[in-house]
């Protein structure tokens, strides 16, 4: 056999030599805060991140930033929805997190870095065994969190008395392009929205650009809206 072969069955064994790197399945702390707190996952040695949300007329909608630890602990977080005037910052102390501007504990921990509870709210996440959140519990509500076997979020469910909220995402089969996905909304099993997500990716397969588009079912006729999501990375 010759040399040249072998290097390549070698190579295609160990997925893709140079491109192994971005295959790295997603953490259980970077899978369970993007569920939870509504962001694109990413995967390998993050440092630090943003993620910005652009309307069709180039204003931001919203705006996610953090950093990490060569751990992959969340060290900050930052949270804007600037549409409706929302958001916090958070950042690590001990086993919690605390408000930023404040310092009042507002996110009780389990493990190094985990969510545990959300003291105002009487809410408590609990995870699997391998560390990943798969519910939160409140007075009212509870939230069941799904993974793919890589640590993606495939959606959640959130129910309360009343209502039940599912959204079911279905990443790209291409591996390199996981947040290539479609996504349905229902509200009690009626449609609310459908979304679909296109990126250009860089060496570890996380997004650099996307392009959003949301179908909002919710209204009659439906409305279709743009978006693009520009990502800053930075890696250890």
């Amino acid at each position: 056999m010759k040399k040249q072969t072998l290097l390549g069955i070698l190579c295609v064994a160990l997925v893709g030599c140079d491109n192994a790197k971005g295959l790295v399945s997603f953490t259980p702390e970077m899978a369970s805060f993007s569920n939870e707190f509504d962001f694109d996952p990413l995967r390998g040695p993050v440092k630090d991140f943003s993620q910005t949300l652009l309307n069709d007329k180039g204003e931001v909608a919203k705006r996610v930033s953090g950093t990490l630890s060569q751990e992959g602990c969340f060290d900050t977080l930052e949270l804007h929805d600037v549409e409706n005037n929302t958001g916090m910052a958070l950042v690590l102390d001990a086993n919690y997190y605390l408000d930023a501007e404040t310092l009042e504990k507002k996110i009780l921990l389990q493990g190094k870095c985990q969510l545990a509870e959300l003291p105002s709210a009487g809410v408590v996440w609990d995870t699997d065994d391998n560390g990943f959140v798969v519910s939160a519990t409140g007075k009212e509500m509870k939230v069941q969190y799904r993974y793919d076997a890589e640590g993606y979020p495939l959606g959640k469910t959130t129910t309360n008395k009343e209502d039940r909220l599912q959204v079911n995402a279905k990443p790209s089969a291409d591996p390199q392009k996981k947040l290539d996905y479609t996504a349905v909304s229902l509200l009690n099993d009626h449609p609310l929205s459908n979304v679909t997500q296109t990126c250009d990716y860089d060496d570890y397969a996380n997004p650099v650009n996307c392009q959003l588009v949301i179908i909002d079912e919710s209204v009659k006729p439906a409305v279709e809206h743009h978006y693009e999501i520009k990502n800053t990375i930075d890696y250890y």
